[in-house]
């Protein structure tokens, strides 16, 4: 399935009610570079439609009917192996993580999950990477030790940390600013401090050095889309 033109991601909706549809198609028309397709109510309908609408991405629900929606992911998956499939989840159970991952879900977030981060994930996982939502940790805390807290050479101070946190969530700086009660200049100097003594590029690589060190092999987590903010 080709790409689509002028570089915008076209992403089909699937989800069970109503709301949850209109809140989801609102928060991909509202993110740069992206259009809603389409948002079947049905699951039979949304085969038909990826066909017809020709979708990127695929935002896919994992409510009470998941079985049956894993099943069609598998078949989506199959069908049109260029669609990326993005999952919503209520559960945090690395078990049902893994069985969506297993169907052919490329990311998996939390039903209640930012616009920033949505976007973000659709798109990296359409470039490849596996991404789960960084609350959700991947492997049994029985398994493996517990990971030791990331320690850059350089401590951040307390706001640092807090703003670090805030990127984490896939935040804005205008959000962070918001949540932080900070202006949006300040947070931008807070980025440029944590970049620095992370001694990171950029901030999906501060996250990710971040995540990597609480969560060792695994590729989960959320970043920025915003790097250019810095």
């Amino acid at each position: 399935m080709a790409s689509s033109a002028r570089g915008v991601t076209r992403v089909l909706i699937l989800a069970d009610a109503p709301v949850l549809r209109r809140g989801l198609v609102s928060m991909i028309n509202e993110t740069a570079g992206m259009q809603s397709v389409g948002s079947p109510g049905e699951l039979r309908r949304a085969l038909t439609l990826v066909e017809t609408a020709r979708p990127d991405a695929v935002v896919v629900e994992l409510g009470s009917g998941r079985a049956a929606t894993l099943n069609a992911c598998r078949d989506l998956r199959r069908r049109y192996p260029r669609v990326t499939i993005v999952a919503l989840g209520t559960s945090e159970d690395p078990a049902v993580v893994n069985e969506a991952l297993a169907a052919g879900v490329r990311g998996y977030l939390m039903i209640n999950t930012s616009p920033t981060l949505l976007g973000w994930s659709i798109l990296a996982a359409r470039a490849g990477r596996t991404v789960v939502d960084p609350q959700i940790r991947r492997v049994e805390p029985s398994a493996t030790p517990a990971a030791k807290p990331f320690a850059p050479e350089v401590p951040l101070t307390r706001r640092e940390s807090d703003v670090l946190d805030e990127l984490i969530q896939g935040q804005s700086n205008r959000q962070i600013g918001r949540n932080l009660f900070i202006s949006e200049d300040t947070v931008k100097s807070h980025v440029k401090a944590i970049l620095r003594k992370l001694g990171a590029r950029d901030r999906a690589h501060a996250v990710s050095l971040v995540l990597s060190s609480r969560n060792p092999g695994c590729t989960c987590g959320a970043h920025s889309l915003a790097a250019a903010e810095i």
